[in-house]
């Protein structure tokens, strides 16, 4: 058994410095806690939403972020990960989940796909997200690929752990609020439900780092602003799927402390044959298109290629 901790943040949308430095603290609480597995959730240096600031927040390979994992993981002689937006020598930004132990770095995964206002900030990536530490191979996984079944084909029995991390939104409370209400419902059921069930599918225990808060930015194309926030739940579980320890988004930042067994067993639960594991429902589908259609060349005028202001 070994103690794994995952990270809620509440993070200060694109306050880099405020960032790291709450992350430094949490992780710090997780090490001291005794934790050999310590995962962050996506966007961890940066927070998530549609704002111009983010198009100039991605850090490089080497930067801070990475230097916050590596730090810990030599401080508490831990295996410690998570995601960033992520440029790189190219001058792409990408959804970058970095794993660190003690050594330094010893893997990274690149997030598939961008979700919905995610295509303005960075491009996906296509390896497999099978990282070897040389004890054992964990499994990387951010957000919406805990939603794909192509994420189960890639990781189903060939890992011993799943690292994930979410940063998943509210449907706001627009009207007709009956309408929006049951929207927002099946949701926030989907947001918990996308991570509690990952383990069965792959067969490998999973901790799953996520997000709290409140989120306000502007709505790409439309004239109103998205008021709402961030949803699903913070757990680490087993192999087998049962939850071993888990914190709502509603009790906002902190750490999720769990016993865990590191190794893979069958699956317990079979994959459905679609490219989805689980429904979006319709608002969503229709968001991940128009705001995938917006995205892309927002990315291409104000990022790719854009000469970074954050060096740290």
């Amino acid at each position: 058994m070994v103690l794994a901790a995952a990270i809620q943040l509440d993070a200060v949308l694109a306050d880099v410095p405020a960032n790291l430095a709450a992350c430094e603290r949490l992780g710090d609480e997780a090490g001291r806690a005794g934790a050999r597995i310590i995962a962050f959730p996506e966007f961890f240096s940066t927070g998530i939403g549609f704002v111009d600031s983010l198009a100039q927040a991605a850090l490089p390979p080497d930067g801070a972020a990475t230097d916050l994992l590596t730090t810990l993981a030599r401080r508490y002689s831990a295996l410690v990960g998570g995601s960033f937006l992520c440029r790189d020598a190219d001058g792409h930004v990408r959804n970058a989940y970095l794993l660190a132990n003690p050594t330094g770095v010893i893997g990274r995964h690149d997030k598939d796909f961008p979700t919905m206002w995610e295509n303005a900030f960075y491009v996906g990536g296509d390896d497999d997200g099978v990282l070897d530490t040389g004890e054992y191979h964990v499994g990387a996984a951010v957000c919406w690929e805990l939603m794909r079944t192509r994420t189960v084909r890639r990781l189903q029995g060939r890992i011993d752990l799943a690292m994930t991390g979410s940063g998943w939104w509210s449907i706001p409370r627009w009207r007709p609020h009956a309408l929006f209400d049951r929207l927002e419902h099946n949701n926030r059921g989907t947001a918990r439900e996308a991570a509690a069930s990952f383990a069965g599918y792959v067969g490998a225990p999973c901790v799953h780092a996520g997000h709290a808060g409140n989120l306000d930015c502007p709505m790409p194309w439309l004239p109103m602003r998205y008021r709402g926030h961030f949803e699903g739940a913070t757990m680490i579980t087993t192999a087998s799927g049962e939850i071993v320890a888990e914190r709502r988004a509603d009790e906002g930042a902190g750490v999720v402390l769990g016993e865990i067994t590191v190794g893979r067993q069958n699956a317990t639960l079979p994959a459905p044959t679609g490219y989805w594991l689980h429904s979006r429902g319709i608002l969503p589908t229709t968001v991940w298109h128009y705001q995938r259609w917006h995205g892309r060349p927002w990315y291409r005028r104000h990022v790719a290629g854009a000469r970074p202001e954050v060096s740290t």
